[in-house]
């Protein structure tokens, strides 16, 4: 039996947040089913609007607690984001009282439409949860969104109750304000459950990479101060070489012992947890009961791949040669994180400047690491980063200078007011995100987006832009607005790629993005499966049984989901300069 520091005096809350594809959800479900095999009744939620708990669990999930079959005592939801925001409209509405007119019901109905509304809802959820509105659990696990994400989500509190001190005037995306102070004694308990230890664990997951530790390293830094300091740390997918004279399989170790001999002090403080990198994938009952069950990562009934075919499929070179058949265009690198969207999105902007292209290379990520993967400089290429801060401070002045400029003291000071909202960030990130979109008709711009919750939450925003837009438009009208969404719906600007691994849980994410960007129009050009060890010529034992999971996957790819589709194969390091990423592209 693994020892799991989480599960020594389990308090009543538990949070798995990290770095997206670090194996959050699956040591999240092996730890719910644990304690509920020792008797406890447990929840186990999903705050991710990616959330693959459904296939983890193999149960159809909604947003009302299900009993999961097989695992007595368990019952497990996901937060579903648009019919939380559904039900928090209609309450807002209904606080409007019948002395409102229907104009009036209308506008804050339409003030009610953005993407920092569905975020506010599902967080009113979450809270809701935490202030026990689901009573009758020993136990709630949260397994979150990646950390961008889960860290604006569990700032909310601290944000909202800030905001709404002392102001019960103006309105804002989330409807009157005297409507959500209603809420502020909830935000506060919020607060106070969080910063207990005795009732919150947060469980920092990570792998042996040095990405990912950095990330995790700057999420329990913020988390501290927030107050949630009750922390432990869990090193998933650690993996030992049985043979000494496999190159591959000694390489592998010896990058994740010395990933973790630099991890930072804020880190080595920590109670600290290493679960094995197991020869199967971690999905359905029995692979998740095996999880924190045993040290022993080989499936004692799978001898592993023998020789087989090769797979041939094209390299990251040849996409990039398709890419820069064009002049230019948005290329959206998208993935749900931790798969290497940001090394495949660097090495293609690198690849374009090689080839004599203008490129800009950005991102939307709030944990962005562009700059640690493009270490130098090359002609033809600039690299910056979608700051949500820095956006937010601009767009915060360019209100005042237009909207403010004659208004009086009094009218001024409600502005300001309403431009402390927190949603004020999202709006000013979308105003940064659709200058890129458009700076993409006379250069090519790459850009990394944030793992897939919050870039969703983006194009829902760009979506709400571009019905406002329409909407006011009169068909006799000159001309014709063309908007954001309009540009990333139009193949000859816009060119997504999504970025998997040769595993089932990555590649049914993708899947499910994908579906998601073909409700909003958008078709995806290529899919790129990184990291593929079947080409690395590995004998060891426990990596060749990875092998034929990694063949069945790829076919799964090509047959049916992606209508071009790459491969990249695994590097006993990450490309960080721009030599490399040359070199990859």
């Amino acid at each position: 039996m693994l020892h799991f520091h989480a599960l020594d005096a389990p308090t009543p809350f538990l949070f798995f947040t990290g770095k997206g594809g670090v194996g959050k959800t699956s040591l999240a479900c092996a730890t719910a089913i644990d304690l509920a095999d020792r008797g406890s009744r447990v929840l186990l939620v999903s705050t991710d609007p990616a959330s693959n708990l459904d296939e983890m669990l193999e149960v159809r999930l909604s947003d009302n607690p299900a009993p999961v079959p097989n695992a007595a005592g368990l019952f497990a939801m996901n937060i579903d984001p648009e019919a939380a925001a559904e039900s928090y409209r209609t309450r807002v509405l209904d606080q409007l009282g019948p002395a409102v007119s229907p104009e009036e019901r209308s506008t804050v109905r339409e003030q009610l439409s953005g993407a920092c509304t569905t975020e506010i809802a599902a967080f009113d959820e979450f809270v809701g949860l935490l202030d026990g509105d689901m009573a009758g659990f020993d136990h709630i696990i949260f397994d979150t969104a990646p950390t961008g994400h889960t860290l604006r989500l569990l700032s909310l509190p601290k944000a909202w109750t800030g905001f709404l001190k002392d102001n019960d005037r103006g309105a804002s995306c989330l409807g009157p304000h005297s409507g959500l102070k209603m809420q502020e004694n909830r935000f506060r308990q919020a607060l106070q459950a969080l910063g207990d230890p005795k009732r919150t664990t947060v469980v920092l997951v990570t792998r042996a990479d040095r990405s990912a530790i950095r990330e995790v390293a700057r999420t329990s830094g913020e988390l501290d101060a927030l107050n949630l300091s009750n922390q432990t740390l869990a090193v998933n997918g650690r993996f030992r070489a049985a043979d000494p004279a496999d190159v591959v399989a000694v390489a592998l170790e010896r990058e994740q012992d010395e990933a973790l001999a630099s991890m930072p002090a804020s880190l080595t403080k920590l109670p600290r947890d290493e679960i094995p990198l197991f020869g199967f994938d971690i999905v359905g009952l029995p692979a998740l009961r095996r999880m924190l069950a045993s040290s022993n990562p080989r499936d004692p009934n799978d001898a592993g791949e023998r020789d087989a075919e090769p797979i041939d499929l094209p390299g990251l070179n040849r996409l990039v040669d398709d890419i820069a058949q064009g002049e230019h265009g948005l290329i959206m690198v998208m993935d749900k994180g931790g798969v290497g969207k940001t090394t495949i999105a660097a090495a293609i902007a690198v690849g374009l400047a090689k080839r004599g292209h203008a490129v800009h290379l950005s991102t939307t990520d709030p944990a962005a690491h562009v700059n640690f993967v493009v270490d130098g400089v090359m002609p033809g290429l600039t690299v910056d980063r979608i700051d949500p801060r820095v956006e937010t401070e601009r767009y915060v002045s360019k209100i005042l200078a237009s909207r403010g400029r004659d208004l009086d003291d009094q009218g001024k000071a409600l502005l300001l007011e309403d431009l402390a909202s927190p949603c004020t960030e999202e709006v000013a990130v979308f105003h940064a995100f659709s200058h890129v979109v458009a700076e993409a008709r006379s250069a090519f711009v790459v850009l990394d987006t944030a793992p897939t919750g919050h870039t969703l939450l983006l194009l829902d925003a760009t979506g709400a832009y571009h019905r406002q837009m329409t909407s006011q438009l009169e068909p006799s009208g000159p001309g014709r607005i063309v908007t954001p969404l309009m540009r990333l719906q139009d193949p000859t600007h816009t060119r997504v790629i999504l970025v998997t691994l040769p595993e089932t849980t990555p590649v049914s994410e993708a899947a499910a993005l994908q579906q998601d960007l073909r409700r909003a129009g958008i078709e995806p050009f290529a899919w790129v499966i990184n990291k593929c060890l079947i080409a690395s010529g590995t004998h060891d034992p426990l990596l060749r049984l990875r092998l034929a999971g990694e063949r069945t996957q790829i076919a799964r790819v090509q047959d049916g989901l992606a209508k071009r589709s790459y491969m990249i194969g695994w590097r006993s390091k990450p490309p960080v300069d721009v030599e490399e990423l040359e070199a990859l592209s």
